[in-house]
C-alpha cells in the first residue's frame, strides 16, 4: 500500500506542474492572438493603401483617349472585348497593338469588318479622321506599342532611294507600279494609289494582314520617308521613263505583250515576205 509520505510527494508534484501547464497555455493563446492581431492590421493596411496603388498603376486616360473609349465601347467591344483583350472567334487582342494599327484598320474603312473573310477590304470609313485618332489614342494609352510620328512624313525624303527601297522590299507583292497583286489562299497585296501618307507609314509599323512589320531597325524612319515620298510623288503620277506602262504589273504583262503582239508580228512579216518571193 502507498505510504502517506508517497501520497503528499505525488500531490506536491501535481501542483507544482499546474503553474508549468498554465504557462505553456498562457504563450499559446497570447502567440495565437498577436497573429491574428497582425493579420488584422495586414488587411486594414491593403484595404487603405491598394486603391492608391491600382490608381498609380491605371493613370486617368487624356481627353482624346476618354473620348476614344467612349467610340470603343459602342463601335468595338463586341468583338475586341471591353478592355480590348480579345473576344475569342470573334476579335484579337488589341493590347500592344498600337495608334499605327488602329489609324490602318479603322482609318481605310478595314475595321470594323462587315464579315469574317479571308481578308479584309478597303472601303468607306465608318469613322471620321478626328475619330481615328481618338481610337488610336485609346489603344495607345492602353498598352502602348507602334506610333506614328507628327509632322510632314516626306521631309527630306530622296526619290532615288525610295525607289531602290520600294523595289527591293514591296514590288514583290505591291507589284512594281503599286497596283497590288493576288496572294494565296485569296488573300492579295493591296493597291497603294489610295494610300494617305499616315497609312503608308503605319502599315510599315504595324505588318497589317499578309504583310511584313518594318520596324524601324528594318527600315529607318528616314528610308520610310523616301518610300512614301517615292509612292506619292512618282507611281501615283505615272512617271514612266520607259515609255508604255502596260499597266506596271510586272513581267507578266510584259511577256503576254510581246507574245500577242511580237508573235503575232513576226508570224505575219513572215508569211508576207513569204507572198511577195
Amino acid at each position: 500500500m502507498t505510504s502517506d509520505n508517497d501520497r503528499r510527494r505525488g500531490l506536491l508534484a501535481r501542483l507544482r506542474g499546474r503553474p508549468v501547464a498554465r504557462s505553456r497555455g498562457r504563450r499559446r493563446l497570447g502567440a495565437a492572438v498577436r497573429l491574428i492581431a497582425a493579420l488584422t492590421l495586414a488587411g486594414g493596411a491593403y484595404t487603405v493603401f491598394a486603391p492608391g496603388v491600382q490608381a498609380q498603376e491605371n493613370p486617368p486616360l487624356t481627353g482624346a483617349a476618354a473620348e476614344g473609349k467612349a467610340l470603343f465601347d459602342v463601335s468595338c467591344v463586341t468583338c475586341h472585348g471591353r478592355n480590348a483583350q480579345g473576344v475569342e472567334g470573334r476579335g484579337p487582342s488589341l493590347v500592344g497593338v498600337g495608334a499605327a494599327s488602329v489609324e490602318f484598320q479603322v482609318g481605310t474603312g478595314r475595321m470594323p469588318m462587315a464579315r469574317q473573310e479571308a481578308q479584309a477590304p478597303r472601303k468607306t470609313p465608318v469613322f471620321t479622321n478626328e475619330q481615328v485618332r481618338q481610337l488610336g489614342q485609346y489603344i495607345q494609352e492602353l498598352g502602348g506599342g507602334p506610333q506614328i510620328p507628327e509632322g510632314d512624313l516626306r521631309q527630306g525624303a530622296n526619290l532615288a532611294t525610295g525607289g531602290e527601297l520600294f523595289r527591293i522590299n514591296c514590288s514583290q507583292c505591291h507589284a512594281f507600279g503599286g497596283g497590288g497583286g493576288a496572294l494565296s489562299s485569296g488573300k492579295y497585296a493591296p493597291s497603294l494609289h489610295p494610300s494617305t501618307d499616315r497609312q503608308i507609314y503605319a502599315a510599315m509599323l504595324s505588318g497589317p494582314q499578309n504583310m511584313p512589320v518594318f520596324g524601324d531597325n528594318q527600315i529607318s524612319p528616314q528610308e520610310k520617308a523616301d518610300i512614301i515620298a517615292y509612292i506619292q510623288e512618282t507611281l501615283k503620277h505615272n512617271q514612266d521613263q520607259g515609255g508604255f506602262s502596260l499597266g506596271r504589273y510586272g513581267p507578266s504583262t510584259e511577256g503576254l505583250a510581246i507574245f500577242l503582239i511580237g508573235i503575232v508580228a513576226l508570224v505575219f512579216a513572215s508569211l508576207w515576205i513569204a507572198g511577195k518571193s
